[in-house]
This record gives C-alpha cells, sequence and structure tokens, in this order.
C-alpha cells in the first residue's frame, strides 16, 4: 500500500507511534510533520535545549505519561480538521507539562510553489 493512499489522519497516528519511544522522557518540544501532495514524509522531534551543570548532562527526566501521550495524539489527529486548502507544508506541535499537566499547540505552515501556479496558468490558456 503507498502512503499516498492512507488518509493523513491515520499517517500522523503512525508517526506518532513511532515517536512513543522519545515522547516517554521529554516533557516538553516540538514534534513536526512535513507534507507534500497529502502524505507525511520526514517527521520527528525537536527537543528542547538539554541544559549541563558544571560540565555535567542532566539527566532525562519523566517524559510524558501514556495517558499525555495518548492525548496528544488525539489533539493532533482533530487538529486536522483545522487544515483547509493545502497540500504541501508543515505541522508543529509544541508541548510541555506544568504541573503535570500536558499543554500543547498547533501551527501550520502551507507551503505553495511559483513555478506550479505559472504551470497551472499556462495549461487554462491553451
Amino acid at each position: 500500500m503507498l502512503i499516498e493512499q492512507l488518509p493523513l489522519a491515520r499517517q500522523l497516528d503512525m508517526a506518532f507511534k513511532k515517536l512513543l519511544g522519545e515522547l516517554d522522557y521529554l516533557s516538553s518540544g516540538t514534534v513536526f510533520i512535513q507534507i507534500r501532495n497529502n502524505a507525511i514524509g520526514k517527521f520527528g522531534i525537536r527537543h528542547n535545549p538539554i541544559e549541563s551543570k558544571d560540565g555535567a548532562m542532566n539527566e532525562p527526566g519523566k517524559g510524558l505519561t501514556g495517558a499525555q501521550q495518548s492525548a496528544f495524539c488525539t489533539m493532533a489527529i482533530q487538529s486536522l480538521k483545522m487544515k483547509k486548502h493545502w497540500t504541501h507544508g508543515e505541522i508543529y506541535f509544541d508541548f510541555t507539562v506544568r504541573q503535570n499537566v500536558l499543554v500543547a499547540s498547533v501551527q501550520f505552515e502551507s507551503n505553495y510553489n511559483m513555478a506550479n501556479l505559472v504551470a497551472e496558468i499556462n495549461q487554462h490558456r491553451i
């Protein structure tokens, strides 16, 4: 089966499942999803900076709980309802845990290609 044949929501669910191991020890960061022709290509997590003290790295803390990871994935899938009229771009899901509560936001970035637009205009002239 080709990835383009799967609904974007299913692709996003698959991406989040792949990221579970990282979310286990991250309490903040940004999940990014790159989309081309309504198919997910590259995806991953931008970790917030890891700090050191006196030259020693801090041990990774506790990350998102299973329930928080599930809620985060559900929120991400539901946010796709806000994606309108574009097929290429990126989605960023910022997350942090504050006082044991997951706080997340979504940012959409649509991308267009002027060469494709000009080609479409030229096709309609024929």
